[in-house]
């Protein structure tokens, strides 16, 4: 093929036809919408990143990496918890008890969980109380660590005292009674989820163990730290007698971000079909470039010009457009993400999302894949077209002109 054939009249079909000013309008509209479309798809999908690793970040820090519980029996021996401590001793353990109580403040009550934790080994795993406790050698029995949340709903004052009403009841004559203990408020955590905020309460496992009756070195649960929890998750289950059962993080959340997939999934086909309509304008100024140049077409291939040179010349031509369009807007797409991650343009609430800034994590995956599927929309456009130009009967085209 000539190249220097083809990319002379890709130069000139390039050019503003001041005779027919609608092809090269037609043509401009294309590699708008394609920028457009890409700018949209990088800002959009670096904005689902986003919100999907906060999301994944607040979960992990209040679900912990892994939990170990018994499949056998309602609590897990210090046993356990010492041998896991001598063979894998790279991993950080916080054993817990965990009951469901009702927390009642003057006349309101609100439903949650009490988690009885060592607070020293919690602080290791757990940034939000570890953040909340700054002294944890003066957290006494019966002292509690609410969320900031509940402490603003039921107007609660550090070191007022809040009663609990336990669901496990005990036994009192005939009939039994819930269990009620007072704990005094000593700090308050915060971990950007009102759901937790709310309903997740801290004291120390001496404190609930006594009043659910727990026998000192029995357990709900062991918290388990991990840096990798999939492969870790397999040296511990190989450690453990059967009976026991590792959950990872993972498998609490599956199903919420399985929709966030599934999601980010549509949101990228919906926005990809703003490229592939944008690609109809590629279709149609190919072809009404085709339709006005017929005679030059015709007169090329009588003086020599291959089928094949031609089509080449109309599928280049599509290309340049399409791929000029791409360039654009990546560039337009990066330009808005520096903007929006540098000027406090848009605001967001805090309570809700979990942040005030606008959160943007964009994978390469997703740039790769939005490039890709642009530079195939662009192609499969300027095929027809180019096809047609190389099937155009230049006996007929000459006979009329």
């Amino acid at each position: 093929m000539n190249r220097r054939l083809i990319l002379f009249f890709v130069k000139r079909y390039l050019r503003f036809d001041r005779e027919q000013p609608f092809i090269s309008l037609s043509a401009g509209l294309a590699f708008l919408g394609i920028a457009l479309g890409v700018m949209v798809l990088i800002i959009a999908m670096a904005i689902m990143n986003g919100f999907d690793k906060e999301l994944q970040n607040r979960l992990f820090v209040m679900n912990y990496p892994l939990t170990l519980i018994s499949t056998v029996s309602d609590s897990v021996s210090d046993e356990v918890l010492q041998t896991l401590e001598k063979e894998l001793p790279d991993l950080v353990y916080s054993p817990y008890l965990v009951t469901g109580v009702i927390a009642k403040y003057g006349r309101d009550m609100k439903g949650g969980f009490l988690f009885g934790v060592d607070f020293k080994r919690e602080a290791k795993i757990n940034p939000v109380i570890e953040k909340a406790i700054q002294d944890l050698d003066k957290v006494k029995k019966f002292d509690v660590v609410v969320g900031s949340e509940l402490l603003q709903s039921l107007y609660i004052s550090k070191g007022s005292k809040i009663t609990y009403i336990f669901t496990e009841a005990s036994p009192s004559g005939i009939v039994s009674s819930p269990k009620i203990k007072r704990f005094r408020v000593v700090s308050s955590f915060h971990s950007g989820l009102i759901s937790y905020d709310e309903t997740y309460h801290y004291a120390s496992l001496e404190g609930v163990g006594k009043v659910l009756g727990q026998a000192k070195g029995q357990y709900h649960g062991i918290h388990i730290y991990s840096k990798n929890p999939q492969k870790d998750r397999e040296k511990i289950l190989k450690i453990l007698p059967n009976g026991y059962r590792v959950v990872g993080w993972w498998e609490q959340n599956g199903n919420l971000f399985s929709a966030l997939e599934m999601e980010k999934k549509a949101l990228f086909i919906v926005l990809m079909l703003i490229i592939l309509i944008a690609s109809v304008n590629i279709v149609s100024s190919l072809l009404m470039t085709v339709m006005n140049r017929r005679s030059e077409i015709a007169l090329l291939i009588s003086l020599g010009a291959t089928a094949k040179e031609i089509k080449t010349i109309f599928l280049y031509l599509g290309i340049v457009i399409g791929i000029g369009g791409i360039v654009v807007g990546a560039g337009l797409g990066f330009l808005g993400l520096f903007v929006l991650a540098n000027f406090d343009i848009v605001s967001i609430p805090a309570d809700i999302y979990g942040t005030s800034h606008l959160p943007l994590d964009l994978d390469i995956s997703d740039l790769i894949a939005i490039l890709f599927g642009a530079f195939v929309i662009v192609i499969l456009s300027s095929l027809y077209p180019a096809k047609q130009a190389k099937d155009i009967d230049i006996v007929q085209v000459l006979k009329n002109e």
